[in-house]
């Protein structure tokens, strides 16, 4: 999440940088206060974000908590699984991380994503859902 922020604050400190050296903005006036939000945005907000989510997996659902503002609580019962997926992105599979994503009928909340898993978890996890679902059906 750190990368993420540091990737998006670059062109704002870039964007800031070049208007000083350009002589478009006072000396400091503009790149001063960019860089220090571009510093708490790196530091404190993903730390926040992260301590804002959680699961719990139990024997026949799945619960993800998350969210700084808007608090969302949803409940996955394993028997509305339609399909489950392990996703990574290039940043995620360079730190060994994955999304667990799992997908269930209807149009609104279809997919309920688990973010920051190690790679190792989310394929345990999609196993374990997996086999759930498959004792179910028979």
């Amino acid at each position: 999440m750190r990368i993420q922020a540091v990737l998006t604050a670059i062109p704002f400190v870039i964007g800031a940088l070049v208007g000083e050296i350009g002589g478009m903005l006072m000396s400091g006036a503009f790149l001063v206060p960019v860089v220090l939000v571009a510093v708490f945005l790196i530091l404190m907000v993903p730390l926040r974000r992260f301590n804002a989510r959680g699961y719990d997996m139990a024997d026949d659902r799945l619960r993800v908590v998350r969210g700084l503002l808007f608090r969302s609580d949803t409940v996955v019962p394993f028997s509305r699984v339609q399909h489950i997926d392990v996703e990574q992105g290039p940043l995620e599979r360079a730190f060994g991380i994955a999304r667990l994503v799992l997908h269930t009928a209807g149009t609104h909340n279809a997919s309920v994503t688990l973010p920051g898993l190690a790679y190792d978890d989310a394929a345990a996890m999609r196993e374990a859902i997996r086999a759930h679902v498959k004792r179910e059906t028979m």
